[in-house]
Order: C-alpha cells, then structure tokens, then sequence
C-alpha cells in the first residue's frame, strides 16, 4: 500500500475538525484505502483506534445499517463506549436510505470526525447540499498516476525500466487492485471486465433506474471508442439511427450524464481563446481508467494517440487543474489548465515524426502571447524544445513533480 500523499496532503489539515470529508471517484479507485491511510495518520498523531467506527456499506453483514434510523442507532449506542472524540469511517455511503440527515444529525449530536465515501457525484447534490451546505469538503480520488503505478510495478518486477513500466501503463490502467494481481494478464484483464460491469449496473443502471440497458452500453462503446474526440449527441443520434435504433439527442445526453455521475467519464469544454468565452458545443469526453478501456473494448496500442490525450487529461486532473480545451481561430489547443491563478498549456502527440506534424504541434501556441509555461507532449526521446515552448517526453512529464 503506498501512501498517496498527493491525496493525504491534502485531506491533513481537514483532520480532526468539523467538516465533514467526503472522498468520492470511480469504484475501486482506492477509497477506502485513503479511509485506511487516515486512520493510520490519526494513530501516529496519538489518537487511540478504539475512538474508530468503520462501516462498509457494500458488506452484506451491514446490510441492516442502510437504512437511516438503523444506523443512528447503531452509532449512537456504540459512541457511548467512546472516551473523547470519535471518529466515523463510512464506506460507499450511498447505500444508506436517508443517509445525509443521519450523517448530519451525528455532526450536531457527537464530538465526531466524519469521514464518508461515495461512487456517485450525485452525492453531492440534492438533498446533501441543503443538509450539509458549507459543512463538507470534497476529495476526488483517481485511478494511479504513472508514478503511483510504477512505485508497485517496481515492488513486482524490481527489473523494470520506465519505458516498460510504460508500455504496461498503456494497457494496464491505474487501479489500485491489479498490483494484487501480479499485473498477471488474463487475471487482470478479468477483474477490469468485472469491475466495468460493476459501475455499470451498479452506479449507473440502477441509480439512475435506466431500463433500456443495451442502448446505454452502445453509447458507451461509443464514447469509449472516441475519447478525446470531439463529441456531438446529434452524431451519436444519427449513427445510431443507421444501426437501426432512433434516440433523441436529450436522451444521448442524459445517458452519458449518468456516467459522468458515476465517474465513467469526464467532460471537458472548449474555450475560445480569442473571444474568452466557454464554448457550448463540440466538447470532448475522457475515460476514467485508460485501463477499462483496453480490458473491455481493446485498441488502446492501435488508438495510442488517444490514450496519450486521455493519460495527459487524468494527470491533469489528478493534480487540481480545471481543464479547458482550447480554441484559437482555425487552431486548437488539448488543454489549457488552470490552478489558484496560475496557467498551463498542453499539446500532447505520439510522435513528432516529421516537420509537418512539429509545425502544427508548436505551431498552435502562436496566437498566445502570454508567458505561462507551454508543453508539446510526445514519445520522442530527443528534445525538440524551441522559441520558449518546451518539448517533454510522456513519461518524464508524467514523473515530472512542478510543471511550472
């Protein structure tokens, strides 16, 4: 278990206070280990494990807990035996009925630390905002970046260079569980199936009610297969009206904004550069796990532009920016990230294989004058920095700790 301090740096100064932290992402992608990293924190700062209460809500033996009355009981009796503060660990809350007015009658009645985690961004909207409005702070958990990945890869094959850790993350993914594996093939390929299934059955069928399950995994397949593309639901529309299915574009939109509920997906505008306006139309969606990808519907080596785009965008996430794709008249820029005032531009390409592609890849940066640091991002070893914008290769961007 590494201890993803990217995460633990910034969940520690929320320790012990009030708020209430509420740890959310794709399933599997290490909750409930950053609950265990907490707890393993609290205890080197003194405070005594018998002050813990951990509920896993996906544990049939709680089955009885998921129900709101239920649980305030269970927790009112057991804070009882508790000398001084407690602290409450609940796992894929979501699972509780009414669950926001328990958590938040504990906040008023106990001397508590609250500590919750969820699969559905949907826990923080609805009821959850009237209830607990300005009394959370939020954390989103990620699949592993390429450092995290290569930290346990290297504790399995010692051997490994950067370049094959590399290759295996293109394929592999990030989730935590496949070092558990061995990173073994036909097992891990099995466990990313299954766990693909999971959210969707799980986190988007039946939290959404969705009855008509074959046209939401064609629009999946379907995003899936073009992430990183431009995206239209007039497209999808009419490409699914060729396969002999007509769906509106509403109902395309609300399919996909149940993956992005469930962290299947992310959405990323389009900023107008010139005009400095957010664009409404032609957005682009990534995947959660490159990983999923390749274990469900394969190709990511064949479509390895994609999963370069894809790699680059989580990163980006993964470290706090609010990402924008952006649009300079004819030209277009990946990603323009954006973090407590400051500003980041990323190109991200295979390869720079000829002049042509060089041209267009720095060629994009030439309507912006401003100074902020300017990436090309690519597989080429050599570096073909110029004229202040800089050119990294994938890995070392990715293993890169300050961009700036």
């Amino acid at each position: 278990m590494i201890k993803r301090e990217l995460y633990m740096s910034r969940i520690r100064p929320f320790i012990g206070n009030e708020l209430i932290k509420v740890l959310t992402g794709i399933r599997r992608s290490g909750k409930s280990v950053m609950l265990e990293l907490i707890k393993q924190e609290l205890v080197t700062s003194g405070v005594n494990e018998n002050q813990f209460i951990s509920i896993n809500f996906e544990n049939m033996s709680n089955a009885h807990l998921c129900f709101a009355n239920a649980l305030h009981e269970e927790i009112t009796r057991r804070v009882k035996d508790i000398s001084g503060k407690a602290y409450l660990f609940f796992d894929e809350i979501q699972e509780v009925a009414g669950w926001e007015k328990c958590i938040n009658s504990f906040r008023v009645e106990f001397d508590c630390d609250i500590y919750i985690t969820g699969s559905n961004a949907k826990l923080l909207s609805g009821e959850l905002a009237t209830y607990l409005a300005g009394r959370y702070v939020e954390f989103v958990i990620y699949p592993f970046s390429f450092q995290e990945f290569s930290k346990l890869y290297q504790e399995v094959f010692p051997d490994a260079d950067s370049r094959v850790m590399f290759t295996r993350y293109l394929t592999d993914g990030g989730m935590p569980y496949l070092s558990n594996l061995r990173y073994a093939e036909q097992p891990s390929r099995q466990y990313l199936q299954d766990l693909y299934n999971s959210v969707v059955l799980k986190d988007i069928v039946k939290r959404n009610n969705i009855r008509d399950v074959d046209l939401l995994e064609r629009i999946i397949a379907h995003i899936t297969a073009n992430v990183s593309k431009t995206f239209s639901a007039t497209a999808i529309s009419k490409y699914l009206k060729r396969e002999g299915r007509t769906v509106a574009p509403e109902t395309i939109l609300n399919y996909i904004k149940a993956c992005e509920d469930a962290f299947l997906f992310y959405r990323v505008r389009r900023q107008d550069l010139q005009g400095k306006k957010i664009l409404t139309v032609n957005e682009k969606y990534y995947i959660a796990d490159h990983g999923i990808r390749e274990a469900v519907f394969g190709g990511n080596m064949k479509d390895i532009n994609l999963i370069f785009e894809n790699i680059v965008f989580m990163e980006l996430l993964r470290r706090g920016y609010k990402v924008t794709v952006g649009k300079a008249g004819e030209k277009e820029i990946d990603f323009i990230a954006e973090k407590q005032g400051q500003k980041l531009y990323v190109q991200v390409a295979y390869l720079l294989a000829c002049e042509e592609t060089i041209q267009r890849e720095f060629g994009a940066y030439g309507a912006i004058k401003d100074n902020y640091p300017k990436y090309v991002v690519s597989y080429d070893e050599f570096d073909m920095s110029r004229d202040g914008l800089k050119h990294r290769n994938i890995r070392e961007f990715l293993l890169t700790d300050d961009w700036n």
